[in-house]
């Protein structure tokens, strides 16, 4: 299980590369009147010009404590799923903002079936782990710790 954790885990770090080439594309050639008319991108300008600081819409920075994990393989896999369940709310959101682009829309189409995937295969791993359980005591012990 850990090597699919893993196989996972890398493929999300080339999505990541993937949306930081799609933002630094479309924001690499503006010019100061587009970057001075727009109050949000220009604050993120000051402090990042246009290179590709990752943080939500927001404007609230990714950092590692946004990563949830317990030591216990139900709740991380169901963290896991739940994860994937947002990123594709949100490439859902940018697909209804970004309609006319083929070539962001197309790249984002492919990330969103990724983490359709991979929720079906955190799925498949629950079932696995709750295959190895004494099912009336999944959420009683932690089975990574309790022997």
């Amino acid at each position: 299980m850990c090597y699919f954790g893993n196989n996972i885990g890398t493929e999300e770090l080339g999505h990541l590369e993937m949306v930081a080439s799609i933002v630094h594309q479309l924001t690499r050639n503006l010019t100061d009147e587009q970057i001075q008319n727009n109050p949000v991108f220009a604050s993120y300008f000051v402090d990042h010009t246009t290179g590709v600081y990752p943080t939500a819409a927001s404007g609230f920075p990714w950092t590692a404590a946004s990563i949830g994990v317990k030591g216990d393989p139900i709740c991380d896999l169901s963290e896991n799923m739940a994860a994937e369940q947002k990123a594709r709310v949100t490439y859902d959101n940018i697909l209804r903002l970004a309609k006319d682009d083929p070539d962001v829309t197309d790249v984002i189409r492919f990330l969103r079936e990724r983490e359709i995937v991979h929720f079906q295969r955190f799925g498949s791993a629950v079932q696995m782990v709750r295959d190895q359980l004494d099912t009336k005591n999944v959420y009683y012990t932690n089975p990574a710790f309790d022997k």
